[in-house]
């Protein structure tokens, strides 16, 4: 127990708990967005696939992490707006839909990877971001290196959440993504462009979600692999319910999986008995499936989410 708790209380661990939740934080809050003007989008997992393959290409050619970027965000727009006009404008099944766009973006991201890289007996690596210090809050005692000390993506996925509030609670702009998610017809009789405001919201969520992928084979990672997601959108897509599709509670429940992660982590790095470690690996998603079931029973989802909308229905 004493080795469990002696990797535990370190400035490591939290830091390591700050780097999990970063592409946790993108990925919910760009799902959050999409599900807030009623749009689900499962295609959350293939998204950030090909958008960490798009990235990972464009910064290995490039030489410029920040190209890479560019390019997973361009990949998850592009993919939101195909999701967009699929379950938006045709007014398809969001949940076939999006299953479809995971599946084939899935499919693309591996052809394409072979098509660029072929098969080699080492997989492409790339000088990824590193990690830029903040003036006087890095020397901070414990939270200052767990925090300050970090990758600018980082950096920008904490100040995401209280913009996301902002935009969502405070502008004209959330007033009315915000009533399309709840009741769109009222919100198209106060001239609100339904259809607009949710392709815009698709179309960001999935810029969101190129983030999340891109963050991961270029910050975390350095390297494109066939699972570097490894089921974080589909956990994303948990956090939005077990945030209640708040970007606060979001950003709480993206940290209470990081937290839960980076201790099955420390757990199998500590050699504790004979346990397998796929017992460790199973631990967050155990656990936050119990805690969804516990915290999430009365959450109340956006009225109008997997609804299509349709002007001349009444």
């Amino acid at each position: 127990m004493s080795a469990v708790l002696d990797q535990i209380f370190q400035v490591g661990f939290l830091a390591a708990i700050v780097r999990i939740a970063t592409p946790l934080l993108f990925a919910t809050l760009g799902e959050m967005i999409s599900e807030r003007a009623g749009v689900l989008n499962l295609g959350i997992e293939g998204i950030m696939l090909i958008a960490a393959m798009t990235g990972f290409s464009a910064a290995y050619f490039s030489g410029d992490p920040w190209i890479g970027v560019a390019a997973a965000i361009a990949t998850g727009a592009a993919l939101g707006f195909l999701h967009a006009v699929l379950t938006v404008a045709l007014g398809l099944s969001q949940h076939v839909a999006g299953i479809g766009l995971t599946l084939f973006s899935t499919g693309l991201a591996y052809f394409l990877f072979r098509l660029i890289f072929g098969q080699q007996s080492t997989p492409p690596s790339i000088k990824g971001f590193a990690t830029v210090p903040i003036p006087w809050l890095s020397e901070i005692p414990v939270l200052g290196p767990a925090v300050f000390n970090q990758f600018v993506l980082v950096y920008a996925a904490i100040l995401a959440v209280p913009l996301s509030a902002f935009l969502l609670y405070r502008t004209p702009w959330g007033l009315a993504l915000r009533m399309v998610g709840e009741n769109p017809r009222v919100a198209d009789s106060a001239g609100v462009g339904v259809l607009a405001m949710r392709f815009q919201a698709v179309m960001l969520g999935g810029a969101l979600m190129g983030v999340a992928g891109a963050f991961l084979s270029m910050a975390q990672f350095n390297a494109f692999t066939f699972g570097v997601i490894s089921g974080r959108g589909w956990v994303a897509i948990a956090l939005v319910v077990f945030g209640r599709w708040d970007p606060w509670r979001c950003a709480g429940a993206a940290l209470l999986f990081a937290a839960i992660d980076a201790l099955q982590l420390r757990l199998q790095a500590s050699g504790l008995g004979h346990i397998p470690y796929e017992v460790f690996l199973i631990l967050p998603f155990l656990l936050t499936i119990l805690a969804m079931a516990l915290v999430s029973r009365n959450a109340v989802a956006p009225a109008a989410l997997l609804t299509p909308f349709r002007r001349e229905e009444r």
